[in-house]
């Protein structure tokens, strides 16, 4: 502090005053900008961002990393080794453990997803850098771009490209990237996160998280490329990256819609959609280097009955206009769970076997509730109820059983019994009894 004094009192000896006063205030601002630099990490680190993280990470319950760690035993080592691990982090000394590999099947069958699980305090981490980095990057992302953003959701992504169609959008670009994100370019996300994070201790902190490995088989792999799902940051940094194809398609005046690594692109004819989908490739094969998946990446019809398809959502149109409806191959997944979870094999009470079914249901309608599915809903109604009175006459069993619960029902004994016998045993409760 005196040397700077010192020569600040030598600039005053030979500038006027007010240029002195700028000087100063130069300095002053170049000190705040390098104090704002190593800030980041701080805030980061700051106890209640640390304990919001870790409410968050208890709420996901999430399953342990490869050192077995869950949620619940997380908090007292934590408490324990909180101060060692922030210091390690500080100087630069914390090394991420490699993530668990898990597969599970895609929803439409064809293969599985690559997961990777961090261990319990690496999420808790990984969770604290993502809501200090959410606010900086938030500003920067296009309004097309739907996934993993506060206040943004799938359903309000499908209501925009209704909306694109009302006014004439009526072909679409269906992108489908292969692997996304086990194929982000580390040096190309990298060089986008120095752009925006002054702070080196946090992009170097970020850089091992992106090179942890991953252990498959008690054997760990590194990892050259990509950001595996199933840590907090993935979903920040995939927007991150794919970013820049959609800033690069507004420069040009293009409409795209996206929610993660699942992108529409929209256009007004088939012409200028078969255009779309090649200049779209070449940006995204030879600047981002991802890679196209060419056989599910297509042009399509908005409105057509079986093409268009996105987050499980489709268009139709009727007499009213445009209407959003339930993707056919959504419903017969749907069709699918439910039929399992009445199979009349599965032992449990009839009551857990509704209460399955209604918790099931609930979400579901709660994701597709922008949806027309009124009808859809009322046929589902009368087959479950088919399905439960079939659950149910099974579960009797015994001649005699069937008959007492008949009874117990109000049908008459001389009615019961021809239905229990063998010639009158349809395998279901008589429909107006149930």
């Amino acid at each position: 502090m005196k040397a700077e004094y010192r020569k600040g009192s030598l600039q005053r000896d030979n500038v006027e005053h007010e240029e002195y006063a700028g000087a100063q205030s130069v300095g002053i601002r170049e000190s705040r900008e390098r104090d704002g630099a190593t800030d980041l990490l701080e805030r980061i680190l700051g106890r209640n961002n640390l304990n919001k993280a870790y409410k968050q990470v208890k709420r996901n319950h999430g399953a342990p990393g490869i050192d077995g760690m869950t949620v619940e035993a997380a908090l007292p080592w934590l408490r324990e080794n909180r101060d060692e691990l922030l210091q390690s982090i500080r100087e630069g000394r914390y090394k991420p453990s490699p993530v668990r590999r898990k597969e599970i099947p895609k929803s439409d069958g064809r293969g599985v997803r690559k997961l990777g699980i961090p261990t319990v305090v690496d999420r808790i981490i990984q969770q604290a850098i993502a809501q200090q980095l959410q606010p900086l990057f938030e500003p920067l992302f296009s309004g097309g771009s739907y996934g993993y953003r506060p206040g943004r959701s799938a359903q309000q992504a499908i209501r925009k490209v209704k909306s694109y169609a009302e006014q004439g959008y009526g072909h679409a670009v269906e992108i489908d990237l292969s692997k996304y994100f086990d194929t982000l370019n580390h040096e190309l996300l990298m060089s986008l996160l120095r752009e925006h994070i002054q702070d080196k201790q946090v992009t170097d902190l970020i850089k091992k998280y992106l090179k942890s490995g991953v252990m498959e088989n008690g054997v760990r792999r590194e990892t050259e490329e990509g950001s595996p799902q199933g840590g907090p940051l993935s979903p920040l940094l995939a927007n991150i990256y794919l970013n820049e194809f959609d800033q690069e398609m507004k420069s040009r005046g293009v409409t795209v819609i996206r929610y993660a690594d699942d992108i529409v692109v929209l256009a007004r004819s088939k012409r200028a959609a078969t255009r779309l989908l090649e200049s779209s490739r070449t940006y995204l094969e030879n600047k981002l280097r991802l890679k196209l998946n060419t056989e599910k990446s297509k042009v399509v019809s908005i409105v057509a009955q079986k093409h268009f398809k996105f987050l499980g959502f489709a268009l139709g149109k009727n007499g009213n206009g445009m209407y959003i409806r339930v993707h056919r191959q959504s419903l017969e997944k749907a069709k699918r769970k439910l039929k399992e979870l009445t199979r009349r094999n599965q032992g449990r009470n009839a009551r857990q076997v509704m209460e399955n079914i209604k918790v099931y249901i609930r979400g579901w309608i709660g994701y597709f509730y922008v949806a027309d599915m009124k009808r859809i809903l009322q046929s589902w109604n009368e087959w479950l109820r088919r399905r439960m009175r079939m659950y149910i006459w099974k579960q009797w069993k015994k001649p005699r059983t069937k008959v007492q619960n008949l009874r117990k029902l109000g049908i008459p004994e001389w009615q019961a019994y021809p239905w229990e016998t063998p010639d009158g045993d349809t395998g279901a409760l008589p429909e107006a009894w149930y």
